[in-house]
């Protein structure tokens, strides 16, 4: 049983890392009524899916599953420019930094009665920073100064334990070894990047490790240790390349708001449940960064630009995908369609189509028909284009296996059609891929 859940913590690690987004999105939350939708829906297209054979490769399971991520990423960017509701699209209200190169601000709440929204002051005097650890300068082209034998030591972050190990062969030389080090660490997508750093002569080389998470964690700084002490296999790699060695301890953020010493974990933190703030560098002394809402004209203008960054890298991954997976040009064609569809409209408010398929914004277009109409009419020109793409993404989302290659074997008895469980596992087990 405890195999089990390993396995399937793996697995459920391996999509994050990979596939998934890597900034958390609350559309990514579903009431139970619309897990019903999506599971009726599954019903409703096994059903009349045909039974196939699916590319069972490596690439192909990654291309299915990148698709459907792209999706997702496209529906999460319309919904995050007022909501999954036609009426509210383009209507969400945009933060703005008075110093963007120090502080981001993103609104996430809602606007009280009146409108407005609080607004603030910030100065950053510190950045949260990662632990970094950094191992033993040794000779780059010397043989490593331990036994040949299988190694192995613990990691301990984010309250898990994880053991990794590695062989160490008589001819292996310390960079070599410190490679082999790096990668075995960079690929477990535990939480650790690694980097080998060699000297300006390439004579002597070291590893150098750093945490993605920041801050004081328990007050200590430690975000992660090091240890071969109760290893499986043979110890003494750990003391020999110096990786339990910490340069540097995490810190937290210290900024303050309207004059208030505050403190976070991490550079990215909420204000009032109102926005989201992203410190990105230290303000000069005595200067203050103001955070508030933008005009409508900004706020529109804010949305759009948002509207057809997620629309054009939708397009990218898919034009990409079509060197190794020419059915996706089906869907390159597919989303171009809707685009040439709303063209006329689209055009009139300053979204241009280029001739690859992406769009491109011209703002003072955009701008002047907000100001000589109300917002809702130029928004009107966009929220029927942008309700396609909603439906499009969620149709790719929902059967990513729609756009894959695969030979059809049968189709079914028509009028006496019934669920197949196993059409939408296909998916589902290639999230299993070499776990199980």
């Amino acid at each position: 049983m405890a195999n089990s859940i390993a396995i399937l913590n793996n697995v459920h690690n391996f999509y994050l890392s990979t596939y998934a987004d890597k900034s958390n999105s609350p559309y990514d939350t579903h009431k139970k009524s619309e897990l019903r939708g999506v599971y009726n829906s599954i019903v409703k297209i096994n059903k009349d899916s045909p039974l196939y054979i699916l590319d069972n490769t490596d690439e192909g399971r990654k291309y299915v599953v990148g698709l459907k991520e792209t999706a997702r990423a496209l529906k999460n960017t319309i919904a995050s420019v007022g909501g999954l509701d036609e009426d509210d699209i383009l209507s969400k209200k945009a933060a703005a930094s008075s110093d963007e190169d120090l502080v981001d601000a993103e609104f996430i709440g809602e606007l009280d009665e009146d409108g407005s929204a609080p607004e603030f002051d910030i100065e950053v005097k510190h950045l949260a920073s990662p632990q970094i650890n950094l191992g033993r300068y040794l000779p780059s082209d010397e043989p490593v100064d331990l036994p040949a034998d299988t190694y192995s030591f613990d990691v301990n972050i984010n309250e898990f334990r994880y053991e990794f190990q590695f062989n160490v062969k008589e001819s292996d030389t310390n960079l070599e070894v410190q490679e082999r080090l790096g990668r075995l660490i960079n690929n477990s997508n535990v939480g650790l990047t690694a980097e080998v750093i060699s000297d300006e002569d390439g004579e002597r080389s070291y590893l150098r490790l750093e945490s993605a998470n920041t801050g004081t964690k328990d007050g200590s700084g430690q975000i992660f240790t090091i240890s071969d002490e109760n290893s499986s296999k043979a110890s003494g790699a750990v003391e020999y390349f110096g990786i339990d060695y910490t340069s540097r301890m995490g810190s937290d953020a210290e900024f303050t708001i309207n004059g208030e010493d505050k403190t976070a974990s991490g550079n990215t933190f909420t204000v009032g449940h109102v926005y989201e703030v992203t410190l990105k560098g230290v303000s000069p002394e005595g200067h203050q960064t103001h955070v508030g809402l933008m005009t409508d004209v900004e706020s529109m203008t804010e949305n759009i630009n948002t509207l057809i960054g997620g629309y054009n890298s939708f397009i990218q991954a898919a034009t990409e995908y079509s060197d190794t997976h020419p059915i996706s040009n089906r869907l390159v064609n597919e989303m171009s369609s809707i685009s040439r569809a709303y063209a006329e409209g689209l055009t009139e408010v300053g979204v241009n189509l280029n001739m690859d398929g992406s769009l491109e914004l011209d703002e003072e277009t955009f701008k002047h028909s907000v100001r000589d109409g109300s917002a809702a009419q130029t928004a009107s020109s966009i929220k029927g284009f942008a309700q396609a793409l909603l439906r499009k993404s969620n149709d790719i989302a929902l059967n990513p296996l729609n756009y894959a290659d695969k030979t059809i074997v049968a189709y079914k008895n028509p009028g006496k059609t019934f669920a197949s469980p196993y059409t939408m596992s296909a998916y589902s087990g290639m999230l299993f891929n070499s776990y199980c």
